[in-house]
């Protein structure tokens, strides 16, 4: 495993940092310290970024981005959040919508949603999972039917991330279900102001309203919004959760509750002792953990190699790290951690459950390192052959 920048790396990590470093405090200042930055301050730094050519590094110089390898990216996202610039915007526009379309779209399909992506100025949701449709994504059942030039989809779809802000969504349907589960599927791109679209906020336990279900009622969808050919709506699905698993991997300081926020808490209130000393350190510990196994990731591409199973591996530790982080964050908080602070570990902790189901489960990882590192058998799915209308739902 190899350590330290390569000299290209340290070239672009010293420019990246000048950049930030020049435009990032006197932005934050300009708005303030707010514990949560809004949608639209998300949006303002963004286009920041977009303005400087930063707007999307990864992709090809093509498309408005500057060609940048997982290697190159990783570096962009630790500087970001070496400097606390690493503020979410329109993620899945940027981390799976934008990706899946360069990679698998027509020319007409980059050159209508690409720019205003790029630029900030649409926002895109994923309608993935369903109620009976989550970790095993190809059991959905939400129906698309051809009509002429258009396609009829009927369904439900659930914790659909700023669906509630969305312009278009990325949508995977089952257009025949006479065929095995993974090959009866079909991809689109739909309009989420389209008529007979319902989005319903879901309340979730940090009191915010950031993920929702919706409804599709006979909702039509133009031909020329469909993404590869009927049929390939599996392949082109596993191209956005891949893209959706590397974005997630690659702002590991993004989602953490920060350790020198947690020493700081400490000595405020006149901690720590012995057992809040270990917990200190099974945090920190669990930090360089993180480090080594991006290391090990980046050392992989750096090679050429693909990582396989390093990707579970980095998402099962960054999922407990945000866990463990937070939850000490509340400890050392004393009976003052049974407050709602806006912004405090409390928040944190609240926040930090969902990820362990978002971007494929704790037990979905675990399943996949079992089987590609431990050499275990896959589980028996007689329901991957045959029609799906004749599978064991």
């Amino acid at each position: 495993m190899e350590f330290g920048d390569t000299p290209q790396e340290d070239a672009l990590r010293r420019e990246a940092r000048a950049w930030l470093e020049a435009n990032f405090p006197a932005w934050r200042e300009s708005v303030g310290s707010p514990a949560r930055y809004t949608s639209e301050q998300r949006r303002a730094w963004h286009r920041k970024e977009f303005e400087g050519g930063w707007g999307a590094p990864s992709w090809p110089a093509d498309y408005g981005g500057r060609g940048f390898g997982p290697v190159e990216y990783a570096v962009w996202a630790e500087e970001k959040a070496r400097i606390g610039a690493n503020i979410p915007f329109n993620v899945v526009g940027f981390g799976m919508a934008g990706p899946t379309i360069i990679a698998q779209s027509t020319d007409e399909q980059k050159k209508r949603y690409l720019p205003p992506l790029l630029a900030g100025d649409e926002i895109w949701c994923q309608l993935f999972s369903e109620p009976g449709a989550g970790s095993d994504l190809a059991a959905l059942t939400t129906r698309a039917t051809r009509d002429g030039p258009s396609w009829v989809v009927t369904g439900q779809k659930v914790w659909s991330s700023s669906a509630h802000e969305a312009d278009f969504g990325i949508l995977i349907a089952r257009y025949d279900f006479e065929k095995p589960k993974h090959e009866g599927l079909i991809y689109f791109i739909v309009d989420m102001h389209s008529p007979g679209i319902e989005v319903r906020p879901l309340r979730q336990i940090s009191g915010e309203s950031e993920f929702n279900e919706v409804f599709l009622s006979d909702v039509r969808i133009p031909d020329e919004n469909r993404i590869g050919e009927p049929g390939e709506g599996w392949r082109v699905a596993m191209t956005t959760l891949m893209f959706e698993r590397m974005s997630i991997g690659s702002a590991t300081g993004g989602y953490t509750f920060p350790f020198e926020r947690l020493v700081e808490l400490a000595r405020a209130h006149g901690r720590p002792g012995v057992l809040d000393r270990q917990a200190l350190a099974d945090v920190y510990t669990r930090y360089k953990i993180l480090d080594l196994l991006n290391a090990r990731i980046l050392s992989k591409l750096r090679k050429g190699e693909i990582p396989t199973a390093e990707g579970s591996i980095l998402k099962i530790a960054l999922a407990d790290l945000c866990t463990a982080s937070a939850a000490l964050g509340v400890r050392l908080l004393g009976g003052e951690g049974l407050l709602s602070t806006e912004g405090g570990p409390q928040r944190a902790l609240l926040e930090a459950l969902a990820f362990h189901i978002g971007g494929g489960t704790d037990e979905v990882q675990r399943n996949v390192i079992a089987e590609r590192v431990l050499g275990l058998p896959r589980d028996e799915r007689p329901d991957k052959v045959g029609p799906f209308s004749a599978a064991v739902r």
